[in-house]
């Protein structure tokens, strides 16, 4: 007997295109390249390692050893994911002496990071 799951998708029992819907999401869909760099953007979020290292920057502006420290990692692991973090604008950094301090770029990555929490504790 097979069984029925909550997440199969639904259809429609016949096929009606509706012309004058798809024409208001014609002109709202955002071009090919924002929508790819939209998704690069949200791969970086795909990696625990990074959203860790995020939730520290929430808290402080620290250098690399105090990451690995925290995280229990390895300096040059901790530099890799700071430098995806960094190429996507995720996170700032300033020189301090021999140290450089990393910070988040702003509060938006703070807002992402909330709203995803928000979304998987709904009920």
């Amino acid at each position: 007997m097979k069984k029925q799951y909550e997440t199969e998708i639904e259809r429609c029992d016949c096929v009606e295109v509706h012309e004058d819907l798809l024409r208001i999401v014609d002109e709202k869909m955002p071009d090919e390249e924002e929508l790819y760099d939209l998704a690069e953007l949200f791969k970086v979020f795909g990696d625990s390692t990074r959203i860790r290292i995020l939730f520290v920057l929430f808290e402080a502006e620290v250098c690399v050893c105090d990451l690995a420290e925290t995280l229990h990692m390895t300096q040059s692991a901790v530099s890799h994911q700071l430098r995806i973090l960094k190429q996507n604008k995720l996170v700032k950094s300033r020189r301090e002496g021999k140290s450089i301090f990393y910070s988040l770029a702003d509060g938006h990555v703070r807002t992402i990071i909330d709203q995803g929490r928000e979304h998987i504790e709904e009920d």
